[in-house]
């Protein structure tokens, strides 16, 4: 039959073996002591936590990747999306992510829906489709200004998709199409120009040189030849035809000869 004193040690033992508590590398305890938060969490590796008096909470010191579900946004020039994101977030003070906040993960989740509305809202849609980088650091910006308080640290906002509505994408398409086609205009004016250019300056040097005229007159001769042509055309200077050309009012009248006497 057991003593007083055996149950009394037995009792102790089991006691102390169910203060002990061990917390991971990435785990930190917060104990509540007669409802007083002490000053510096506990862990890692093994604490005592000694019920009633004594209640633990733990908290993980891992970054949390967060789906933000997709949101309807209606951009600064009315048009109406759904974007959906990822977030990255850590707890940096265990005891303020348990005192200043209920469930900081639902918190930090409601925070970003509300801040990605509200960010994205103001921009136009170009700009938040070609802009995300930029979108993507205003949103980390925000939320962690507003979830430091609680002792969170947003690492990290990325925007995962934009769901357009199917006019939206067939618009954006002929203007893909539209500015293609004017890019193409542009090359083919810029180099008609420059063409043009280098044969203002060919004749200005053929115009002081006339062998070079006979000279590329000789080339064009030669690449004809090349070719399996029926029918050549030679050019004929233009010293040849001016027996054949009048001024404009000049009329051509019979000569008549003066006797002297």
């Amino acid at each position: 039959m057991l003593t007083v004193p055996v149950i009394i040690i037995a009792f102790i033992v089991l006691y102390m073996l169910n203060a002990i508590k061990i917390l991971r590398e990435y785990e930190r305890g917060v104990i509540f002591r007669l409802g007083r938060v002490l000053a510096k969490p506990k862990g890692p590796g093994l604490i005592f936590v000694f019920p009633p008096i004594d209640r633990m909470v733990r908290v993980s010191l891992r970054i949390v990747a967060m789906d933000i579900p997709p949101q309807d946004v209606i951009t600064k020039d009315n048009v109406s999306v759904k974007v959906n994101a990822v977030i990255y977030f850590r707890v940096m003070e265990p005891q303020k992510s348990i005192i200043e906040v209920q469930d900081y993960i639902f918190a930090t989740s409601q925070l970003a829906q509300t801040t990605l509305r509200s960010v994205l809202g103001e921009v136009e849609l170009d700009d938040l489709l070609s802009k995300r980088e930029k979108l993507n650091v205003q949103l980390q910006e925000i939320l962690d200004r507003h979830t430091d308080p609680w002792g969170i640290k947003v690492q990290l906002v990325e925007m995962k998709h934009v769901d357009l509505p199917d006019n939206m994408v067939r618009a954006i398409a002929k203007q893909a199409e539209a500015e293609r086609e004017r890019r193409a205009k542009v090359i083919h004016a810029e180099g008609e120009y420059q063409a043009a250019g280098k044969l203002t300056e060919a004749a200005d040097i053929i115009s002081t040189n006339p062998q070079a005229l006979q000279l590329r007159f000789l080339g064009t001769l030669t690449e004809i030849a090349t070719e399996k042509n029926s029918t050549i055309i030679f050019p004929l200077p233009l010293e040849i035809l001016k027996a054949f050309i009048y001024e404009k009012g000049e009329t051509k009248k019979p000569k008549t000869i003066v006797h002297e006497e």
